[in-house]
């Protein structure tokens, strides 16, 4: 096999998973947060920083803006943030993560003016921005579209009452991050809820920020003059949590998630107790025993508290070796089941039909060379391949190190046969 890509992960089965993981911080908090250091000036220091290819790339698109991002040791990132910048987001940068779409409300209430490339990031359908560019309409801005980039312009913006017709994470985010510098008061409607969104309220309150009900439906923010740089260490990766958990739950085995929060994982922790996984809450983070064998359960994606689309591919990749039958069904991205067809290369018995899918579980999975087309259906693969018979070969694995920092050291330090080629 000396014609494997270096972006490639070899998996095959071995002995059920045994030891602790140290569970990193947030993907989807640090973004949001490097995204918050264009409101002010100054020198930021962040904590619990996963060193992943997206935060690469954000501290990229902020270096091109005239900003400086250091990674003095593992961990920690500084960022300093000089008096003028240059309020543009180009294509080569944005195109990377999907993500850095919230620059847009930052630069625009800070600067007055943001010009930011239309966004890239995985490859799992569409996922219209209109919710951002009305909230931010809603609150004074002017916004133009051609070309490819967003221009948005106001002199100052002033509060307003926003009503999401969605629970949006990033246009919950957008929004806030506009309105803390906005004139007079914001209520956001029907918010996001995740712990991710409360993490960046807790960031910009200590930036001076004034942010009532975050981590609730409705978010009022009264807007200040100024803000100040700030310090913060970032939430654990729920995300990254379920993986190890998801992995632990296939190969079998006992397993602490290492500073993984329980109650950022609540919906979840009862899903796979259903399974017949035990995972309870402990000092050290949260404790992983998996069952012999898992049991079929129904699985829904919602908004937070629900159960994340993040995790669903994860589920099903578990529920691909469960004794029974499950149905799966897709409620917030409606491309987001590509991944089954490589999960059927491995001998998974799935169908899938429009938002549903209905898994029938075998015994064990055969390894095979599949493809993962984003982030979550790459690591999901490497998990299936933990209970596959052969050598399971995933392609495109740069996609994991988006969002994954040191995959397979982890992975291997539990005792999974895994490697990089």
């Amino acid at each position: 096999m000396s014609d494997t890509p270096p972006s490639t992960i070899v998996v095959r089965p071995g002995p059920p998973l045994q030891g602790v993981v140290p569970i990193a911080g947030a993907k989807n908090a640090v973004l949001k947060l490097l995204a918050a250091t264009t409101l002010a000036e100054g020198r930021f220091v962040l904590r619990n920083v996963p060193d992943i290819a997206d935060v690469a790339w954000m501290g990229e698109l902020l270096e091109a803006m005239g900003m400086r991002v250091d990674r003095p040791r593992a961990g920690e990132l500084v960022v300093d943030r000089p008096a003028v910048i240059v309020p543009e987001a180009p294509y080569e940068l944005v195109e990377k993560t999907r993500a850095s779409i919230v620059v847009l409300g930052p630069l625009l209430a800070r600067c007055g003016v943001a010009r930011v490339s239309l966004p890239g990031g995985d490859d799992f359908g569409p996922r219209p921005i209109d919710m951002h560019l009305r909230a931010l309409e809603a609150l004074g801005a002017t916004i133009d579209v051609a070309h490819g980039m967003l221009e948005a312009r106001a002199t100052r913006l002033r509060g307003a009452r926003i009503v999401l017709e969605f629970p949006s994470v990033g246009a919950t985010e957008n929004t806030l991050m506009a309105a803390v510098l906005a004139r007079g008061t914001t209520t956001i409607e029907n918010a996001a809820r995740e712990p991710e969104i409360v993490d960046l309220a807790e960031f910009l309150v200590r930036m001076g920020a004034r942010i009532r009900g975050a981590g609730t439906s409705t978010v009022e923010i009264e807007g200040v003059d100024e803000l100040v740089a700030a310090d913060h260490t970032l939430v654990p990766d729920r995300i990254e949590a379920a993986t190890y958990l998801a992995a632990t739950a296939v190969a079998g085995g006992e397993v602490v998630l290492g500073g993984a929060r329980a109650d950022h994982m609540d919906l979840l922790l009862r899903k796979v107790e259903q399974m017949g996984v035990s995972a309870v809450a402990c000092s050290e983070g949260v404790r992983v025993v998996a069952p012999e064998r898992l049991r079929a359960v129904d699985v829904s994606t919602l908004p937070y508290p629900g159960l994340a689309t993040d995790y669903k591919p994860l589920l099903v990749a578990s529920l691909a070796v469960a004794d029974g039958v499950a149905i799966v069904t897709e409620n917030i991205f409606a491309g987001r089941f590509r991944y089954v067809d490589e999960l059927v290369r491995m001998g998974a018995d799935i169908r899938t039909e429009g938002h549903h899918a209905v898994v029938r579980g075998r015994e064990r999975l055969s390894g095979a060379r599949v493809r993962a087309h984003d982030i979550r259906a790459g690591a999901a693969l490497v998990v299936a391949g933990l209970r596959a018979e052969g050598e399971t070969v995933v392609a495109d694995a740069h996609h994991i190190d988006r969002g994954y920092e040191r995959f397979i050291d982890k992975l291997t330090a539990l005792g999974a046969s895994v490697e990089r080629r």
